[in-house]
C-alpha cells in the first residue's frame, strides 16, 4: 500500500507555526524536493495576505508559483527555456481557482486585510483555519502536478 504523502501537513504545520501562507507552501515543496536555498522562506514573506495584506492573490497560489518557478524555471533568457514553468504555472493556478472557487485571499476570506478592522475580525474567526485548507490544497495540487512533470 502507497504510504500518504505527508508534504501537505507539513506545510499547515509552518502555517500554525507562524509563517505566513506562502512561506508555508515554499518551504514545505523545498522540504519535499530536498532542495535547500538561503532566500527560502525569505522570498516568500511580503506574498502573505494576498501581498502586502492587500488581499490579492492568495499566498499559498503565490508560493506554489514560487516553487514552480525555483524547481523548473531557467536562468536563461530564452522563452523556449520558460514554457515548461508557464504550463505548470497555469495548470496550477486553474486548478487553484477551480478547487477553490477564486484565486484571491480577500475573496476566499472574505475579509479585507489590509483593513486593520477587518484584519482583526479575521483572527478572532479563526480565519487560519480556512488559510490552512487553502495552503494544504495548493500542496495536493503541486505533488500531483510535479509527480511526473520531470
Amino acid at each position: 500500500m502507497k504510504q500518504k504523502n505527508k508534504t501537505p501537513e507539513k506545510a499547515v504545520e509552518y502555517f500554525k507555526n507562524g509563517y505566513n501562507c506562502s512561506q508555508s507552501v515554499l518551504l514545505a515543496m523545498f522540504e519535499h524536493w530536498n532542495s535547500n536555498n538561503e532566500l527560502v522562506p525569505k522570498i516568500a514573506t511580503a506574498f502573505g495576505g494576498g501581498i502586502g495584506r492587500c488581499g490579492s492573490l492568495c499566498g499559498a497560489l503565490t508560493g506554489g508559483v514560487m516553487a514552480l518557478s525555483a524547481k523548473y524555471g531557467t536562468n536563461e533568457p530564452l522563452i523556449e527555456k520558460r514554457l515548461r514553468s508557464y504550463e505548470l504555472a497555469k495548470q496550477f493556478y486553474e486548478q487553484f481557482e477551480l478547487q477553490n472557487g477564486s484565486v484571491f485571499c480577500r475573496e476566499l476570506i472574505g475579509y479585507d486585510l489590509s483593513k486593520p478592522e477587518q484584519a482583526k475580525k479575521a483572527r478572532e474567526s479563526k480565519t487560519e483555519e480556512k488559510c490552512s485548507g487553502f495552503i494544504r490544497k495548493a500542496v495536493e495540487i503541486l505533488l500531483a502536478l510535479t509527480e511526473n512533470a520531470e
